[in-house]
């Protein structure tokens, strides 16, 4: 069964230079994302997580909530095992999938169909498993005869039609999204949509991190608040999102401790 797991998780990313760093810079980074401590007089920290703990286990639906830089998307890098925790444990269980940059992987200078290729085997595919996708994902991308040209040549937006066609091909058990992604047209974004709508149903875990509330409804049943790298709540999503808004209103969006514990125990 999949689960995640992470026990007291904290991310230290050090900035070389740090001297060069104007006063007004450090103050808009620790306002916006993490923490800031020196390490040495060139070295700068950014503390991007700190203490963070979860237990997710089949079956949950959790909704990241944030300003940016408050840690969301460093938390989906470390459950995807892109980022290694500076401290703490990290244990997942299942086969696990991250939509957070799509571009990934992909070569300019190959064609679409040998990208499709090379990223099914990148995503754990074997030559098989691969083969009998190709004819899948080609479909859904829509290009027709541009796949056998060089990436190259594509417009962005045809680019992000590859990659989405090859990531969601897959079936994941730990489904990862740093917001919805948009792959195009109106048409296409529909089609896109409806996918990504089964695979969250069909994933036993799902973590996305959203600025979206009707987004957070739709796909998650319960939310996780992340504050300059730290959980401030973690419960049911109904009574997140209303706690997040109170304290939104509340000087300097500050709230009390003692209340997100009753909510991280829900």
């Amino acid at each position: 069964m999949a689960r995640i797991l992470l026990d007291d998780v904290s991310v230290h990313i050090p900035v070389y230079d740090a001297e060069q760093i104007s006063i007004r810079t450090r103050i808009m980074s620790a306002a916006t994302g993490g923490r800031l401590f020196r390490q040495s007089r060139r070295v700068m920290m950014v503390e991007a997580l700190t203490g963070v703990s979860l237990d997710l286990r089949a079956g949950a639906r959790v909704g990241l909530i944030g300003h940016n830089g408050s840690g969301k998307t460093t938390l989906l890098r470390v459950l995807a095992g892109i980022i290694e925790p500076t401290v703490g444990v990290t244990a997942i269980e299942g086969r696990s999938q991250a939509l957070l940059n799509l571009d990934f992987g992909i070569n300019e200078d190959l064609s679409g169909y040998r990208n499709i290729e090379n990223l099914c085997l990148l995503f754990g595919l074997d030559y098989v498993g691969m083969r009998a996708c190709i004819a899948e994902i080609a479909d859904f991308t829509e290009l027709g005869d541009f796949l056998a040209m060089p990436v190259r040549t594509y417009s962005s937006g045809m680019r992000l039609r590859l990659a989405f066609a090859v990531v969601t091909s897959l079936r994941p058990e730990i489904l990862l999204l740093d917001e919805l992604v948009g792959v195009g047209d109106t048409e296409f974004m529909t089609k896109a949509t409806r996918r990504l709508r089964q695979q969250a149903e069909q994933a036993h875990i799902l973590v996305l991190a959203s600025h979206s509330e009707m987004v957070m409804r739709e796909y998650c049943t319960e939310g996780v608040i992340l504050e300059q790298g730290r959980i401030l709540a973690h419960g049911p999503l109904d009574d997140v999102l209303r706690w997040n808004r109170r304290r939104d209103r509340q000087p300097c969006g500050s709230a009390a401790a003692g209340e997100a514990e009753i909510l991280r125990s829900a």
